[in-house]
């Protein structure tokens, strides 16, 4: 069945129409053009879907678009600030927590959540908090590094 529903995208309302099958990822993707919102595992267990809904990560491709009406979603584009990077996309790239970037996205979203939720995770709970989120090519020290500059350059904001 299809609906006309709003939804609120990096600080933007976007009144669409949907199937009530639409996942956020099939929205985010197919009719907002955003691309750094990516499909890899299809059942929310590989953080490349990684969206926040109201500052918290959600996986994307395994929730209903019908869902996150009235909720504040925010995809990587999101975090643009002119042609600046934000300090954790600067942190990964410092760090070189990157090999193919598929993963990265997820990453930095999860890791925003994390730092507004707690502004000086110990190395344990930032594992524990990144679980969700696989990584294929890059090595996880390089992430874990990445995580403690953000945290460095989020202090000096």
């Amino acid at each position: 069945m299809k609906r006309e529903i709003t939804l609120r995208v990096n600080k933007i309302e976007w009144k669409l129409t949907v199937d009530d099958a639409d996942t956020l990822l099939e929205v985010l993707r197919d009719r907002l053009k955003l691309y750094s919102v990516r499909e890899s595992c299809g059942v929310g267990a590989c953080g490349s879907c990684t969206v926040l809904m109201d500052g918290a990560p959600v996986s994307s491709c395994f929730l209903l678009a019908v869902r996150a009406v009235g909720k504040e979603i925010t995809t990587l584009e999101g975090l643009e600030q002119g042609e600046k990077l934000h300090y954790i996309q600067e942190a990964f790239v410092q760090e070189r927590a990157l090999q193919c970037a598929y993963c990265t996205p997820g990453f930095v979203l999860a890791v925003k959540s994390l730092l507004e939720e707690n502004p000086n995770p110990s190395d344990d709970e930032i594992k524990e908090y990144l679980s969700g989120n696989l990584c294929r090519c890059a090595g996880y020290e390089e992430i874990l590094r990445a995580v403690r500059v953000a945290i460095e350059k989020r202090a000096a904001l």
